[in-house]
């Protein structure tokens, strides 16, 4: 009898053993293996706003055109426009009056990180750093700043959007790019963007004299179809 008790309290013992070996290695797998473990989900960017609603969204990015934007400001308040600006930290160094004058004319101010890098070369925590930086020199500035983050180059490899995702931010990419940078006629911009506006639009500029020349009759013409205007954050409510 004592060797039946024994034998059975032994295997007991053993299939513990075993179970705990079992443990063991699967976690050492999991260790090893990051793609066994349970995925994390992806962070998708914004590329348009409420559909249900006519409106469209001028954003302007912001990171050179300091000789452009007063006429650009005057043009939208001239028109009664509700706009955002996306503007990197080193510009707004350089230019503080001129950014708390587009703050005070009530145009919202969105993120465009701090010196403009390309965000896929940069690991998660240099463009957390990016964005933080932009935060600190416009709140510095007494600027209020929306959560968006608009990236430079429009590049959003999933480290750059959970980057801004970890620090509250929305990632804004666009609807219609009006190419602007590359200078093209005012015609050129005021046909892409009457050919491509829809509900929920975000249409993408940059301060160019060739836009601040098309913008007038884009907003005449969409407001002719019964388009309102609203900052980047009012449309995607």
């Amino acid at each position: 009898m004592h060797i039946y008790y024994l034998t059975r309290r032994t295997l007991s013992c053993f299939a513990a053993a075993v179970i705990v070996l079992a443990l063991a290695a699967a976690t050492n797998m999991l260790s090893q293996n990051p793609d066994r473990k349970a995925s994390v989900p992806a962070v998708n960017p914004v590329y348009i706003g409420n559909t249900q609603e006519k409106a469209v969204a001028i954003m302007v990015n912001v990171d050179w055109g300091e000789k452009v934007l007063p006429a650009m400001i005057k043009m939208f308040k001239n028109k009664r426009i509700e706009a955002t600006f996306f503007i990197t930290g080193r510009f707004a160094q350089k230019n503080q009056e001129l950014v708390q004058e587009i703050a005070r004319s009530g145009f919202e101010i969105g993120n465009h990180g701090y010196s403009h890098p390309h965000p896929n070369s940069m690991g998660l925590e240099q463009n957390k750093n990016e964005i933080i930086k932009t935060e600190q020199v416009l709140t510095g500035l007494n600027v209020k700043v929306s959560k968006i983050f608009a990236p430079p180059y429009g590049e959003h490899q999933q480290h750059v959007l959970k980057a801004a995702n970890s620090l509250g931010y929305k990632t804004i990419m666009w609807t219609i790019d009006t190419l602007d940078w590359q200078d093209p006629s005012p015609e050129a911009i005021i046909k892409k963007v009457l050919s491509k506006a829809d509900n929920g639009a975000l249409v993408l500029t940059h301060p160019k004299e060739c836009t601040v020349a098309a913008l007038p009759a884009v907003i005449d013409a969409l407001r002719a179809q019964d388009f309102s205007f609203k900052t980047v954050t009012g449309i995607l409510q």
